[in-house]
């Protein structure tokens, strides 16, 4: 299942994005040059990212090294968790149907939208005075 050479894969989200090596190991991460603990210091975000593990019940199998960029943190777990699941397709054919009926797989393509002229935001309007 697993090969001995090390996968790696790109992920994004919003202005975020994530290069990582995945390879087998023993599960450890390293984020930045932090644990994925440190770097991610929400469990929300660290249940994000595990999520594909958890889903192909590999979780502690594979050594991680990723470098993250741009974006916030929310962003960047994100990515993280999208080059995590196509690793994990890369390692192995038969997680695909498994993470791409999860959502996994797919790019989350929400963006910012753009601030518009005549208002204060993208979608914000200026209060409206009848008098």
């Amino acid at each position: 299942m697993a090969e001995s050479t090390t996968t790696h894969t790109i992920g994004r989200r919003k202005e975020a994005r994530c290069r990582l090596y995945l390879k087998p190991g023993s599960g450890k991460w390293q984020v930045n040059g932090r644990t994925l603990g440190d770097y991610f210091p929400r469990s929300a975000h660290v249940a994000a990212i595990q999520q594909p593990f958890t889903a192909t019940d590999s979780l502690g199998r594979f050594d991680i090294i990723a470098k993250v960029e741009g974006g916030g943190l929310t962003g960047q777990a994100g990515a993280l968790r999208l080059a995590v699941a196509r690793a994990l397709v890369k390692i192995d054919e038969s997680h695909r149907r498994k993470l791409r009926d999860l959502g996994l797989l797919t790019r989350d393509a929400r963006a910012v939208e753009r601030k518009k002229p005549g208002r204060p935001k993208a979608r914000k309007k200026f209060q409206f005075s009848k008098r």
